[in-house]
């Protein structure tokens, strides 16, 4: 009798599928990052390895006119960490669930984009942990990629670049549809909305920060919130 086995969910062809939409992303932004910098004047394999090294999306963008303007490798290095500083809430909130293995789990660590922790918080708690890497690895492949179109292709020909910039935006826009089909609660949602309408209201040049600090404050007061509850026979008792 053949058993079922519980891995195969782990295995590469499943993380393909799951990353699909993430591809159709990342390949065409990959390449118009590419194809920016080069046209910045800078070194097409610099291109390339920014992508493998780097890997910061948004951050990657910001930092072409920083280095056609000469500016040190000290002052980029702090714009992209205050970019990224919410990935630090990322990986704390996966903490529990990432491989057992130092270097899988230093690589998750250093490949959870936005996109990325995106797809691991949809994955069931009890799925193999090596999927965790599956799904790093090729959305970082699939990085890689369009960075090397772009900067191998793209800048050796006119091309006509407006529109793409809203693939980030659809791209965005299916990993929400992804998060929520997959929801316990819809609070987590509600709250990031409303979040970002104070954050809009207050202070339009800082929203996404200033939002993202308004969900973090959430999110610690919503994880309080019940054990407090419970201890007070309250609606947290079951």
């Amino acid at each position: 009798m053949q058993r079922n086995d519980p891995s195969a969910a782990s295995r590469p062809l499943s993380a393909l599928a799951l990353t699909a939409p993430v591809a159709m992303g990342y390949i065409p932004l990959g390449a118009v990052f590419g194809f920016l910098f080069v046209q910045a004047g800078i070194d097409w394999w610099l291109a390339i390895l920014a992508s493998i090294v780097v890997f910061a999306g948004a951050a990657q963008y910001m930092m072409i006119p920083m280095i056609a303007g000469g500016l040190s490798i000290g002052t980029i290095a702090l714009a992209t960490l205050i970019v990224n500083l919410r990935h630090v809430f990322y990986g704390l909130s996966l903490l529990q669930r990432m491989p057992q293995g130092r270097l899988q789990r230093w690589y998750v660590i250093f490949g959870l984009t936005d996109e990325t922790y995106s797809l691991l918080t949809t994955l069931p708690p009890d799925s193999d942990r090596r999927q965790m890497v599956w799904l790093a690895l090729l959305n970082h492949g699939w990085w890689v990629l369009g960075s090397a179109i772009g900067a191998l292709v793209g800048a050796r020909t006119q091309l006509a670049l407006a529109g793409l910039d809203f693939a980030l935006v659809a791209l965005f826009a299916v990993l929400a549809v992804e998060q929520w089909r997959t929801r316990t609660s819809s609070a987590p949602l509600l709250a990031g909305v409303l979040a970002y309408g104070v954050a809009w209201a207050l202070a339009v040049q800082h929203a996404l920060l200033l939002s993202i600090a308004i969900c973090v404050a959430v999110g610690a007061f919503w994880q309080s919130a019940p054990a407090t509850a419970g201890t007070e026979g309250g609606p947290g008792d079951r």
